[in-house]
């Protein structure tokens, strides 16, 4: 996975990828700790998982989809599109994540994004992707 992101902690947003088809799909999960450094201030006496950082693990997992087999690429998440959440994700929850190429055009990708925690889906969405040198 370091290979295919170029992100780092704190902000690498998954912790493995179950499944990758290059250039087509890819699953991975987010453990979600009480040890995660967004969880301090989001919301002290509630912590929940903040929904952009939810957008931006499925980012995360489509730039691997579309860009695992390119090393010096990586994904730039441009555009969320029909974006919608249905369950707040504390801690000790585990998220799935999938992300599937719909199509690419030149350099720009549309990815059709999931999360589900316990088998329930808790956001799904469309992402455009972009391509971008590391």
């Amino acid at each position: 996975m370091a290979k295919a992101l170029p992100h780092r902690y704190p902000f690498l947003l998954i912790d493995r990828v179950m499944e990758l088809e290059p250039g087509r799909r890819a699953v991975a999960v987010k453990a979600i700790s009480f040890d995660d450094f967004f969880l301090e201030g989001h919301f002290p006496q509630n912590p929940c998982m903040p929904e952009a950082l939810i957008v931006e693990a499925l980012a995360q997992t489509g730039g691997i989809a579309l860009l695992s087999a390119k090393e010096q690429r990586m994904g730039i998440l441009v555009k969320v599109e029909e974006m919608k959440f249905t369950k707040t994700i504390r801690p000790g929850a585990q998220l799935t994540l999938f992300a599937e190429v719909e199509f690419s055009f030149g350099e720009m990708a549309k990815v059709r994004v999931r999360a589900e925690s316990e088998g329930v889906t808790v956001a799904q969405g469309i992402l455009v992707l972009a391509e971008g040198k590391r």
